[in-house]
């Protein structure tokens, strides 16, 4: 694709039935090019090539749902986080799940003005600019390579354990740490979840629906386990759910207020998955939206259930089950399953196991079409943007995915004995960031129109602006304590935390890139390219 021209949407067309190209210097033209796919009268096809009407409400649902993984989150997420907000680590879920709500009316908003698989590159480049645009592209694929290192590590975990409790030998379990085992492991389960995303959304559809069902139901069955062992006064450390715990005011400081936020918008990322689908959702402005409200609201009464009934079962000591104890922090489920649920235990680590690897396969959804959208753009090389002629997916851009995925886990599997925590923590720094930037693109975008009624006031304007400050506010506090070593696991590289070179670290790698890029991609980054040209123009 050419950088000096752009492919488009007919702008006369609000279903997209013809695709055109676009230059700031010549009139518009009909494509010849033979890479070009054109939407029919059966809507089969998208400007991009995707595969236009492949998902509904519910399977989008079940693959936001699946990308957030309810079980392999937790796992990770509550020992880090009970670390610096205790008792309160309801209170902590809660916040983290109103600025997320606020967030995603906006992201809403903008995918009904404009439904593009480039989500928020596409909006804040509409809103912003090319350079902020690159930036936030950028965020969201730094956050995903991220993730998806996290659930391969968190998947060979719970391999090894599940191996383990079938041949009833505990030494299995400890092969996880064997450092070369435990990378080629990470390695085939990265290559199996590529070749099923390869294939096309269907087959990721099908194979979530199983998955997805089976984790809720088991965390479900964990939490009304751990609750009776209370009430029998059978629980490690048992303490009955008191209304203090969704307190917000009880945390120590603010910088605990914000690690733990921060860590807590770790555990919702993954809905804005359904958005980078909306070119291939029936009802590509309205659904992905709706999908996307439905499955926050699904994850926040599982999380707050599962939340007060761990911390009622192992409480907050350093003990053996404790919640603050280093040796279970990692992974606290593969530590509480048999103690709650006893022989039925090995479930919990199958349920375990199939989320992440479910995640670890939706999750390659969103950086694929992310990539193939800016390469669509031009804010990428071309051949990001291959599309499948069978199969009709970013073929080029997810391969690509899993190898800088791959690469990363592998680096870090080598410098960090605890990657796990330290990747959860510097997630909550790249989240804030760019769902932040997202948010305040929605406010700006319709900045003129958000006005005409008290639904639009709030949902384009009041809620985003919120959010958003909010979430960059956590990004900014977190980021300043993030520099101190004793940060997340402890980890540090010349006196300077881990979390730190992830998080921020990944930011400024990210502005690098742009330079660079911004020197060959003229044509984007000197905004000659009209990106999303099929939208409203509300400014």
């Amino acid at each position: 694709m050419p950088s000096s021209s752009q492919q488009r949407k007919d702008p006369g067309r609000s279903d997209g039935a013809g695709v055109t190209i676009h230059t700031s210097t010549s009139p518009i033209v009909r494509p010849s090019t033979p890479d070009v796919t054109i939407i029919g009268g059966d809507g089969k096809k998208q400007a991009k090539g995707l595969s236009a009407a492949s998902i509904g409400l519910v399977g989008a649902t079940v693959i936001g749902v699946s990308t957030i993984a309810p079980a392999y989150t937790l796992s990770g997420a509550l020992g880090p986080t009970v670390s610096v907000v205790g008792f309160h680590l309801p209170a902590i879920f809660l916040l983290g799940f109103i600025p997320m709500l606020l967030v995603a009316l906006g992201y809403r908003e903008l995918n009904s003005a404009m439904p593009d698989s480039g989500t928020t590159f596409t909006w804040a480049t509409k809103a912003f600019g090319p350079w902020v645009g690159w930036m936030g592209g950028w965020g969201l694929l730094a956050s995903t390579v991220l993730v998806l290192s996290n659930l391969a590590g968190i998947g060979v975990d719970f391999f090894y354990l599940l191996l383990s409790q079938i041949f009833r030998n505990d030494a299995i379990a400890d092969l996880t740490r064997n450092v070369p085992l435990n990378v080629l492991t990470c390695l085939v389960f990265m290559a199996g979840a590529c070749v099923i995303s390869y294939r096309g959304v269907e087959e990721t559809k099908r194979f979530q629906i199983f998955l997805v069902s089976f984790q809720l139901l088991i965390m479900v069955g964990f939490s009304v386990v751990a609750i009776v062992h209370v009430l029998n006064g059978s629980a490690f450390d048992g303490h009955m759910p008191n209304i203090e715990w969704f307190n917000p005011l009880g945390v120590d400081s603010f910088s605990a207020f914000s690690a733990g936020v921060s860590l807590s918008v770790f555990i919702y990322w993954g809905w804005d998955t359904v958005l980078t689908l909306n070119e291939e959702t029936e009802g590509s402005d309205k659904t992905p939206g709706r999908a996307a409200l439905l499955v926050i609201a699904i994850v926040v009464v599982l999380y707050l259930l599962v939340a007060c009934s761990t911390l009622a079962y192992s409480g907050v000591g350093d003990g053996r089950l404790g919640l603050t104890n280093g040796g279970i922090q990692e992974n606290v489920f593969a530590a509480l399953a048999t103690p709650v649920l006893g022989p039925l235990g090995i479930l919990m680590s199958i349920a375990v196991l199939m989320s992440s690897i479910a995640s670890l396969q939706s999750t390659m959804v969103s950086p694929a079409r992310t990539m193939l959208s800016m390469s669509f753009y031009g804010a990428l090389p071309k051949g990001l943007s291959r599309i499948h002629p069978k199969f009709q997916t970013p073929s080029t851009a997810t391969v690509t995915s899993t190898v800088v995925a791959a690469v990363f886990y592998t680096v870090m599997r080598f410098v960090s004995e605890d990657v796990l925590w330290d990747t959860i923590s510097a997630l909550g720094l790249m989240v804030c960031f760019y769902y932040g930037l997202t948010a305040l693109a929605c406010v700006w975008y319709f900045r003129k129109s958000s006005l005409r009624s008290v639904r639009t006031a709030f949902s384009q304007f009041i809620g985003p602006l919120l959010g958003g400050i909010l979430l960059l506010i956590f990004f900014v506090r977190t980021t300043i304590d993030s520099f101190d070593p004793a940060y997340g696991s402890g980890s540090s590289l010349f006196g300077v935390g881990l979390v730190f070179y992830l998080g921020a670290g990944m930011i400024v790698l990210g502005l690098v890139v742009m330079l660079v890029l911004s020197r060959r991609l003229t044509s984007f980054f000197r905004g000659e390219v009209t990106v999303a040209p099929g939208a409203v123009d509300r400014a």
